[in-house]
C-alpha cells in the first residue's frame, strides 16, 4: 500500500466533504457514512421525516463527484418498466417495424429511489439486479449499467400512511440504512440562512466517477489486523440466537440474524472508515462506527421485542461491548 496515494486519498475526501457541507447544514455523520458508502462502492437507504434534506444531499453529492443523476419518485402505481425502461416498436428507413430498447432512468450514477416503500413490492424488486450486479435485463437482453453505480433511496417511517415494507432481499443489498436526525436549533438556523436568505450556493467539482473507481481499489489494501477482524465476525454471529457466545438480548428478541453479506459490508467500510480518519490501519473504533448503519437493517427481532419497545440499535450496542471484552 503507497502512502503517498493514501495521503491525496484522504485529502481529496476532506475537500469532499467540506463542499458538501455547504450545501448540506449539519448531519456531518451522515455525509460521512454516505460517502464511506460512495468509496466502498454499496448503496444506501436514508429514513427520516419529509423535508429533512435528503434528496438535496443526493444533488449536492451528484454536483460535487461529477457524476450523472436521476430522480425517480416512488407511487403506487410505478411499474418496472418506469424504472428500468422497455422495448419499444420503431420503424427503420425501410418502414419495417422492430423492437428498440428505451432505457429507463436506472440508467445513470446515482440514482435516487425517492420514497422507495410507496411502491409495490414487485416494483421495489426492479432495482435487486441493478443493486447487485450493476445490470439490467430486459426480455433476453442484459445491458450493463455506467460506473460507478449506486442507489441511494429514501423511505419515510413505516409508520405513515401508504407504506409497503422493503423485502428482506432487497434490504441486504443495502449497504447501510440511515436514519436522517431532526436538526438543532443552530443548525435549523443555518438551514434557513442558507435557503431562505441567502443565494443559491455555487458547489465546486472535486472529483469524478474515474478517481472514485480508483481510490476504492487503493482503500480495499488498508490492512486489518487479525484482532480486528475477528472482532468484526464475531459481531455478525452474535446477531445469531444460535451463537453461544451471544449476548442474553440477541438470544431473547432476535427472530433472524444477519447475513454474511454483512460481515462483507462492515469490513470493506471499517477500510474506508480508518483512511477517512486519517489512519492506515483500521481500529475496533472503525468496526463499531459502520457496526450500526451496516446492520441495523439486516437482522429481524420477534414479537418480543415489538412488545418491549427494543430496538436493533440497542442489540446492536449490546453486541458491540459483549464482543469486545473478549477480543
Amino acid at each position: 500500500m503507497d502512502e503517498k496515494e493514501i495521503k491525496n486519498i484522504i485529502d481529496k475526501i476532506k475537500e469532499v466533504e467540506l463542499e458538501i457541507g455547504k450545501a448540506i447544514i449539519g448531519q456531518k455523520d451522515i455525509i460521512r457514512l454516505v460517502l464511506i458508502a460512495i468509496f466502498t462502492g454499496g448503496n444506501v437507504l436514508l429514513e427520516g421525516a419529509p423535508g429533512l434534506g435528503k434528496t438535496q444531499l443526493v444533488k449536492t453529492l451528484s454536483k460535487v463527484l461529477d457524476l450523472s443523476f436521476s430522480r425517480i419518485q416512488f407511487t403506487p402505481d410505478l411499474m418496472p418498466a418506469d424504472v428500468v425502461g422497455t422495448n419499444i416498436i420503431v420503424k427503420n428507413e425501410q418502414g419495417n417495424s422492430a423492437f428498440q430498447f428505451q432505457r429507463g432512468p436506472i440508467f445513470t450514477h446515482l440514482l435516487l429511489a425517492d420514497e422507495i416503500n410507496r411502491a409495490t413490492p414487485k416494483t421495489q424488486s426492479a432495482l435487486l439486479e441493478a443493486m447487485q450486479e450493476h445490470t439490467v435485463t430486459v426480455g433476453v437482453n442484459t445491458y450493463r449499467l455506467a460506473e460507478p453505480f449506486m442507489v441511494l433511496a429514501t423511505q419515510n417511517p413505516l409508520e405513515n400512511e401508504g407504506t409497503y415494507p422493503l423485502p428482506e432481499a432487497q434490504l441486504d443489498r443495502f449497504l447501510f440504512k440511515l436514519m436522517i436526525p431532526f436538526p438543532s436549533l443552530e443548525e435549523l438556523k443555518g438551514i434557513i440562512g442558507v435557503t431562505v436568505n441567502n443565494e443559491p450556493t455555487v458547489l465546486n467539482k472535486i472529483i469524478h466517477g474515474e478517481d472514485i473507481l480508483k481510490m476504492r481499489k487503493i482503500l480495499k489494501e488498508v490492512p486489518m489486523s487479525k484482532a480486528v477482524e475477528e472482532y468484526a465476525l464475531k459481531v455478525i454471529m452474535a446477531t445469531h440466537a444460535d451463537f453461544k457466545e451471544a449476548p442474553e438480548l440477541t438470544k431473547k428478541y432476535v427472530r433472524y440474524g444477519a447475513s454474511p453479506r454483512a460481515a462483507q459490508a462492515i469490513i470493506a467500510t471499517a477500510r474506508v472508515r480508518a483512511v477517512m480518519e486519517g489512519r492506515f490501519n483500521v481500529s475496533f473504533d472503525d468496526i463499531k462506527f459502520v457496526a450500526v448503519s451496516s446492520l441495523r437493517h439486516r437482522f429481524f427481532l420477534n414479537f418480543d421485542a415489538i412488545a418491549d419497545g427494543v430496538t436493533p440499535e440497542k442489540i446492536i450496542e449490546e453486541i458491540l461491548e459483549s464482543q469486545l471484552k473478549d477480543a
